[in-house]
């Protein structure tokens, strides 16, 4: 094993990316026209109108204009994307491109490429990457071309570069919700052949909700050791980060990027609402709170315990581009990242009666009784018709700790002929190391807040159900690609990257019979007795019942594929190109933590007969994806493209979220067999100079053919897929005077239905014995419309912006748990209105 790594950080068979032959796409937010972008979509600096590329091209100009930062922003700016972000926590990004999603917890499925180093945890999607000078999306299975897990696309990223002459920049904005964010950039020369840049970035903000207990008189008087933060908001948060780069060019062939970030954030976590989905239930009482209309549902936030999210990060790469030979380039990177992600809240136990006879249970419900907190829900502990919530005001919910660190360390190296030339080639190999860490405490809720661990026996916060595991990963691949161009007009391509993934993974709870803490008798119990200290288990997966070895084995798997591109490219004339590709997507297979398949199995296959099939270990995800289309320019100036595509997807990975008398389990499923046919357009049109309109559109069809984990499924949507999204928009960027300019910019997003389950007009049983259906657990399609304007100076800007001018409600995410009878709902960003200034000189 070390002699294979040591020939693969050693090895120079190394290539530039090759050309991908499938349609550059005309970017209706590009402030410029097709002919004016250059893009890096093939690893080398060309006009994105000869690229046989689908990109998504956000230039410096509108990243400017539109005042786009982070992943939430660029996004919702492309067609057939979609983004939940930040709901659970900072780290926790779900990117959905034309119905291929990720799995919460489980492995990225989109390639991100910043300066020419793919980062291999994605969980700074919330960040600011650095000061960003283009932004590209590519759509589609990439990892052929961009590297490891890219499934659904790759996100590249460019940032810039030092100039021959000092430069500093910057930027502040205040907006309502004490919404405050800065920038500065100062970047030059520090010799004739080595530049830096050194960026630093800050913006914090309240959010949008608050949380009516939290500002009542009761939170001080029932909770007076309770650690205090902001309190009453919801969604608040705190970020800031800096980055450095030295680029030495010591002659024309030799270029050397180091770069450096370090970054920090503070926010809240859990940001949701438990609703019922009980239709048995509302019509025998009477009582449609029990059956609500996700999209109907109104917010009320009301918790003793203030979450809280933790996340830093330190990441650093060196880069080498050199060029061997006229027709020969070399380039490589050696890169280190170090993710640190925490996050508490309240628990999801209330309901269950899992902490009903702890004293502060007892204590704090009696002191609260009649709160009004979000119906169906109450504070009644005596009454059997009430049900205690999940993040509640009382202890009775217990608490949540979860942590979950990683730290990567990759390298890449690649030779690449000319790409100038007929017959272009590519050759490289790739290594990554990456080492996980995962917990999730439930704990004792004492109204004393809660201990950062992930087990502790402090008596203000001891710890009652664990999982605790350690990922270990080795990634070793090999990809080459070759395209030939027989005429002018023709190009035809082949790319393939092959790639061994090595995990294995440990329990980090001993074997063996694990109590609670001396003392503590509790309903609840899975064993269907009353809870004592001898006979529950810390992990109810060591649990002979539910797992005859009482044991939790470490586990190893290798997960191994070849991922294939075929691409042609026809120029049917001097304005028109015509393309076809097809491509295979891989994403690895993991595991689940420990005992998740014991638990499933105990609680609710033997328990209700729920009939799934969960496992320990999930499976590698592969997807088969066709597309053909045609772009082009129909008159100067208004630039079109059209793209159909098909997309079959084996072992489609998907998040399951679990709640029962054992706590919450997070787990990554497989869908067997699901299938994506979508069409996809859009036009940019100058209609005069400096004014332009632009729109875009996808819809895409998505069926579930096989579902082995819940068979009852089969022919529902796929989860998190959104049926269509139309941008429009249009935008005035010119001159009033000589030395003045004017802008005035307007987008409209319309995101379609979207289920965010398997499980959707299916009837389901659940732990209450009641029946659950989730036809009202579809989020219903809703439009944003962002408008900015403002003046302009040739070295500085003001400028006043509206998000969601209209103040649109709308869900950003539905987490269904059929078992439970419910579903988790977490609200969207609503309307913000504020000034940003920019100077630069």
């Amino acid at each position: 094993m070390r002699k294979t790594k040591y020939l693969i950080l050693s090895s120079v068979a190394i290539s530039v990316l090759a050309p991908v032959s499938v349609h550059a796409q005309e970017a209706p937010q590009a402030a410029a026209p097709s002919d004016e972008i250059v893009v890096t979509a093939r690893r080398e600096d060309e006009k994105l109108k000869d690229v046989p590329a689908s990109v998504t091209v956000i230039t410096a100009a509108a990243i400017a204009n539109t005042g786009a930062r982070v992943a939430a922003d660029y996004v919702q700016l492309t067609p057939g994307v979609t983004i939940v972000s930040g709901v659970v926590e900072a780290g926790d990004t779900q990117i959905a491109i034309r119905g291929i999603n990720g799995a919460r917890d489980g492995e990225n499925n989109v390639a991100l490429v910043v300066d020419g180093v793919l980062k291999s945890n994605t969980a700074l999607l919330a960040q600011d990457q650095g000061a960003l000078t283009q932004i590209e999306i590519l759509k589609g299975p990439q990892g052929a071309y961009y590297g490891r897990s890219a499934v659904a696309g790759a996100i590249v990223i460019a940032t810039k570069k030092p100039g021959d002459k000092l430069e500093v920049s910057g930027r502040a904005s205040a907006a309502n919700n004490n919404t405050f964010a800065g920038a500065a950039v100062v970047s030059g020369p520090l010799g004739s052949n080595l530049g830096f840049v050194v960026n630093g970035e800050y913006a914090t903000t309240d959010g949008f909700y608050r949380d009516i207990f939290q500002t009542s008189p009761l939170y001080a008087s029932t909770y007076p050791n309770q650690p205090k933060g902001i309190g009453a908001s919801v969604d608040d948060n705190q970020r800031w980060n800096i980055n450095g780069r030295l680029l030495y060019t010591p002659s024309s062939d030799t270029e050397i990027d180091l770069k450096a970030r370090y970054s920090k954030l503070k926010g809240a976590a859990i940001a949701f609402n438990a609703i019922f989905q009980l239709p048995g239930l509302a019509a025998a009482f009477n009582a449609p709170v029990f059956n609500i209309d996700a999209n109907k549902h109104q917010f009320v936030f009301a918790r003793n315990i203030n979450p809280e999210n933790n996340q830093s990060s330190f990441e650093t790469s060196v880069r080498l581009s050199q060029t061997l030979t006229d027709a020969i380039k070399l380039t490589g990177y050696v890169s280190y990242s170090n993710t640190k992600n925490d996050f508490y809240a309240d628990g999801t136990s209330g309901t269950f009666g899992f902490f009903n006879n702890e004293s502060t249970c007892i204590a704090t419900a009696a002191a609260l009784k009649g709160f009004p907190v979000q119906a169906p829900f109450g504070v009644d502990l005596g009454n059997p018709a009430v049900f205690l919530n999940p993040y509640s005001p009382v202890t009775c919910d217990g608490s949540q700790y979860q942590r979950r660190n990683q730290r990567d360390i990759s390298a890449e190296v690649r030779l690449a002929g000319d790409a100038g030339s007929g017959l272009n080639w590519s050759l490289g190999s790739y290594y990554l190391n990456i080492d996980r860490f995962n917990c999730n405490n439930l704990g004792v809720d004492t109204g004393q807040g809660v201990i950062r661990e992930c087990y502790t026996t402090d008596p203000r916060n001891r710890t009652e159900a664990l999982a605790e595991d350690t990922f270990k990963t080795n990634v070793y691949a090999f990809f080459g690609s070759l395209e030939y161009k027989p005429t002018d007009k023709l190009k035809l391509s082949f790319a393939g990257r092959y790639d061994i993934e090595q995990r294995e993974t440990e329990n980090g709870i001993p074997a063996g019979r694990l109590t609670r803490w001396v003392g503590n008798v509790l309903t609840g119990n899975p064993n269907g007795t009353a809870t004592t200290p001898a006979n529950y288990y810390l992990n109810p997966g060591l649990d002979p019942a539910y797992n005859p070895s009482g044991v939790l084995a470490p586990r190893k798997q290798t997960y191994k594929h070849f991922q294939p591109k075929i691409s042609i490219s026809y120029a049917a004339t001097d304005n028109v190109n015509l393309f076809a590709n097809w491509g295979i997507g891989f994403k690895t297979g993991g595991f689940n933590n420990a005992g998740s398949a014991a638990i499933v199995n105990g609680f609710f296959n033997a328990g209700i007969g729920a009939g799934l099939t969960i496992f320990d270990d999930y499976k590698k995800e592969i997807s088969s994806a066709w597309e053909a289309g045609v772009k082009g320019t129909i008159v100067p100036g208004v630039n079109f493209e059209l793209a159909g595509y098909i997309t079959n997807v084996r072992n489609s990975q998907f998040f399951e979220f679990f709640v029962g008398p054992f706590g919450l389990l997070r787990v990554v499923s497989n869908i067997d067999k699901v299938t994506f046919k979508g069409v996809e357009g859009s036009f940019n049109a100058r209609i005069a100079k400096g004014f332009t309109v632009f729109g875009s559109a996808n819809y895409t069809d998505s069926e579930i053919k096989k579902n082995s984990a819940r068979p009852y499924t089969v022919g529902n949507d796929a989860p998190a897929t959104s049926k269509y999204t139309v941008n429009l928009g249009a935008q005035y960027d010119g001159p009033i005077t000589d030395s003045l300019g004017l802008l005035l910019r307007a987008d409209y997003r319309l995101t379609g239905p979207t289920y965010f389950h398997t499980v959707q007009n299916n009837n389901v049983p659940t732990i209450f014995g009641l029946g659950a259906n989730y036809t009202n657990s579809r989020r219903d399609a809703y439009g944003i419309l962002n408008l900015r304007g403002g003046l302009k100076g040739d070295h500085w800007s003001l400028v006043a912006f509206a998000n969601n001018v209209t103040k649109k409600r709308y869900l950003q995410e539905v987490i269904v748990a059929p078992e439970f009878g419910g579903a988790f709902v977490a609200p969207g960003a609503l309307r913000t209105i504020g000034v940003e200034g920019t100077f630069k000189f």
